[in-house]
């Protein structure tokens, strides 16, 4: 292998991410996620670290689906209290400059023309390293935060996802020219009105005029990254993402999800290698085998089943209550759940699955094909095996420790990586879209349906929008 292998950090603005339990653990500082020194330390860490960036989970809603309430939730801090993502990346950009941030943002229940101008402002002060993970929302409890009854369904989500890209790409490449600013003191113009220009955009959910309010910045669009294992979030991860979080029972499921996942993005007139495939893995490093055993033994001693329950309880089964050979299909049949399976995952992981079992994946951290527990070397030639069998193209570190988990990786990992030629040995773009697909390529590739809107270019009818006042206002149809 001589391919550089790409890490984020797995992060949430928030006590407990993923790692239920080890919030507790005396070495831990995540009880600092409300300090911004916290995260400026962080993302110098990182930057000395040559990670390629720090990326930001989120929710708008807590987990109150296990034992029917968030009591849990709130007690094991599963992703509560938490924080805005986006609003600690200027500090984070302030004292570095090569690191990336990506940070999630739904489409679900906020509208595209106050999110387009942030994201603009992000990449503004960024200096072109601002990416957006792209989700629809998934909690019950969001879809009250936001004024309605229940979620909106799974493939709705995604049709207003869709056209959600849609306003944004003719706002984010089509509404400016990029040479319409052009600060004329003796003329006394700073911004050329003739090259810029309403987007007019009418359509089943959305109605935005326009202009973007932000000149245009280094990447216009912000890189776009997104997950889904579902038929309906594969197609369009094929048609927008340029980083994609697969999953997989296996490596070689893995292997097949990313070669499908590629062909789709042809299909959609796109390149291959136009999409970078990424999946969460779990390192645990020790300067013997001994000591990292030692410290994953630690981890499972502190590890709090209550928290996976509830991260894991949105359906409103509490598995503890039940035999652990009894089928999850007979529970819900036989206490009338039919709306259960409307989730495509849930559907995917617990279908056929004892209670015993479905408690066992839930709260172990150990399972599934990307863990590495052990030396330096031993982490390295995991990791070599993990790219070759399944042509990913970088990972996500899970923390367990912050900031140990990252100091462990930095200190003795990366080094073993470089000296395999697996790892950068320092930084050779200056934007995040860089840092995937080589430098030169600061926007969209040309194939991308973004790209079609540059200059001001398929605005008109032919693109589903009208001239301003000629139509009402759409109604959103998850209002």
């Amino acid at each position: 292998m001589t391919r550089q292998i790409a890490f984020n950090l797995f992060e949430m603005n928030c006590v407990g991410h993923i790692s239920h339990g080890l919030w507790v653990h005396p070495e831990n500082n995540r009880h600092r996620f409300n300090d911004l020194d916290f995260w400026t330390e962080t993302a110098k860490m990182l930057e000395a670290g040559l990670f390629d960036s720090v990326f930001l989970a989120d929710v708008i809603g807590t987990y109150d689906g296990y034992r029917n309430g968030p009591e849990t939730a709130l007690r094991e801090a599963v992703q509560i209290p938490s924080n805005d993502p986006l609003l600690v990346i200027p500090a984070m950009a302030a004292v570095t400059k090569h690191l990336g941030f990506a940070a999630t943002f739904s489409t679900t229940y906020e509208p595209p023309f106050a999110f387009a101008r942030r994201a603009s402002t992000l990449d503004h002060l960024t200096k072109g390293r601002f990416g957006w993970n792209i989700v629809t929302s998934y909690l019950p409890n969001a879809a009250r935060n936001f004024g309605l009854a229940d979620e909106v369904e799974h493939d709705q989500r995604y049709a207003i996802a869709d056209e959600y890209l849609d306003v944004l790409y003719k706002l984010w490449e089509g509404s400016w020219d990029d040479d319409a600013v052009i600060e004329d003191r003796e003329r006394r113009v700073y911004t050329d009105p003739s090259k810029v220009r309403y987007i007019n955009h009418r359509g089943p959910n959305f109605s935005v005029a326009g202009p973007h309010l932000s000149a245009p910045s280094l990447q216009r669009t912000p890189v776009l990254f997104q997950a889904g294992s579902s038929t309906a979030g594969k197609a369009f991860a094929a048609k927008h993402a340029e980083g994609v979080f697969v999953g997989g029972r296996d490596a070689a499921a893995y292997r097949e999800n990313v070669q499908d996942l590629r062909r789709l993005a042809v299909e959609n007139g796109r390149e291959a290698d136009h999409i970078k495939a990424f999946a969460g893995a779990v390192v645990i490093v020790g300067r013997t085998h001994k000591e990292a055993q030692r410290k994953a033994e630690e981890y499972r001693r502190l590890s709090s089943a209550e928290g996976y329950l509830a991260h894991a309880g949105g359906d409103g089964i509490d598995l503890a209550a039940y035999r652990p050979d009894e089928v999850i299909d007979d529970i819900l049949a036989r206490e009338d759940r039919p709306g259960w399976d409307k989730q495509p995952s849930n559907r995917q992981h617990w279908a056929g699955t004892t209670v015993g079992q479905a408690l066992e994946s839930i709260t172990r951290f150990d399972r599934g094909p990307f863990v590495a527990i052990g030396t330096p070397g031993e982490v390295a030639d995991e990791i070599e095996r993990w790219v070759e069998g399944t042509d990913l193209d970088g990972f996500n570190l899970r923390q367990f420790l912050t900031p140990g988990t990252a100091e462990d990786f930095i200190e003795l990992v990366i080094p073993e990586l470089q000296r395999r030629g697996l790892y950068r040995t320092s930084y050779e773009e200056s934007t995040l879209r860089e840092r995937l697909f080589g430098p030169g390529n600061t926007r969209l590739f040309d194939q991308h349906p973004g790209a079609r809107y540059r200059n001001g270019a398929h605005l008109g009818p032919e693109a589903g929008t009208l001239d301003a006042g000629t139509a009402e206002p759409a109604t959103p149809s998850y209002a």
